[in-house]
């Protein structure tokens, strides 16, 4: 297969599961619903009737199916291709919510989604062609050469300071400690699932790559990475609004896996400077798209729970969670557990807040 087929593979198979993961937080938010309206206990409270809900299992099936498409598509096509169109998901949700969950997309939020797909289209036209590779020894070599290893060197020593010196200090205070841990490692985590990836690419094809140590190695670093990122992200998200962290942990790991993929695999060798600045620029307006569509839904959808306290309304915002990552999309139960509070106010509440905005 030719590089630029291998490209257009990657591409479609990032395209649909962006899809896949887009609509799936619509089937599981769905699921949520329908299991809290049957048992009376919502998951944001600590039910798990959603549990016995197969609209919830249904959801979460899509989800596999996409995250699976994800890893796949960096088997054909670079990361800088690859991970950027991650925004996309952010999109189908956001429409899909739209006309299924009556959530209003407002002008604002589309024209964060027409940036988003403007900026995607930018970057799939000006991608870089990637060499082919015939051995996941290859990349061995690509990952110990003198620059990546200074790359890796100071992303684990930036996270060891992070963690044992930044987060006990500012960790509660300062979004940037949790997502900065999770980004650092989110962009190892993706070298290793591209090398990961095409070493089974390769195997099925005929090829074993499996006899190779090296095969394992980044096994086990994609399982290392992957739980760092989980456990942070969920500081993150327990501890800042969900419409902060998630902008800026986008910007935050695709920027840091692009630059890890340029030094590792040299994705802007041989392309001109015009292309080069073109997926920069296509990369900016997608991120610039990304902020707009959740600070717009979070100021939109203007998220207040009423609580009823000694006779009188009381009002407390509530979170509005949207996620194009990975581990984000891994820690997503938590997070639509509270998006499913904020969309399920019992009537008595609502009647007795619309009365108070009455005067």
């Amino acid at each position: 297969m030719s590089s630029s087929e291998d490209n257009l593979t990657g591409f479609i198979l990032a395209l649909s599961s962006s899809g896949f993961i887009g609509s799936s937080f619509i089937i599981k938010k769905k699921g949520l619903r329908r299991a809290a309206a049957a048992s009376g206990v919502r998951a944001g409270v600590g039910g798990f009737s959603y549990l016995f809900e197969p609209l919830w299992w249904l959801g979460l099936i899509t989800m596999i199916v996409g995250e699976v498409a994800n890893f796949v598509a960096y088997a054909f096509a670079p990361a800088v291709l690859v991970t950027p169109l991650g925004a996309l998901s952010i999109i189908v949700s956001a429409v899909l919510a739209h006309f299924i969950l009556h959530e209003k997309l407002h002008r604002l939020g589309i024209l964060g989604c027409v940036m988003c797909i403007a900026g995607s289209i930018v970057i799939v036209i000006h991608a870089p062609q990637e060499s082919p590779i015939t051995s996941v020894q290859e990349i061995w070599s690509m990952g110990t050469q003198p620059a990546f290893l200074l790359y890796v060197g100071s992303v684990i020593v930036l996270v060891f300071i992070l963690i044992f010196h930044c987060v006990p200090r500012w960790g509660h205070t300062n979004v940037l400690i949790f997502t900065g841990i999770c980004s650092l490692m989110g962009s190892l985590s993706v070298m290793s699932v591209k090398a990961l990836g095409t070493a089974l690419k390769l195997t099925f094809e005929g090829n074993n790559q499996l006899i190779y140590p090296e095969t394992w190695f980044f096994m086990l670093v994609v399982a290392i990475c992957v739980i760092t990122q989980m456990n942070y992200l969920n500081k993150a998200l327990d501890t800042f609004n969900t419409a902060i962290v998630s902008p800026i942990y986008y910007v935050m790991f695709t920027s840091l896996t692009i630059i890890a993929s340029v030094i590792m695999f040299k994705d802007w060798d041989g392309q001109s400077g015009a292309n080069i600045v073109s997926e920069i620029c296509g990369f900016v307006i997608v991120i610039s798209g990304t902020i707009l569509l959740h600070t717009t839904k979070d100021f939109e959808r203007s998220s207040f729970k009423v609580s009823i306290v000694g006779g009188y309304a009381s009002l407390s915002p509530t979170l509005s969670p949207v996620s194009p990552t990975l581990s984000t999309r891994l820690c997503s139960g938590n997070v639509e557990s509270m998006d499913h509070d904020q969309e399920n106010v019992p009537p008595s509440e609502e009647v007795c807040f619309r009365r108070q905005e009455m005067y």
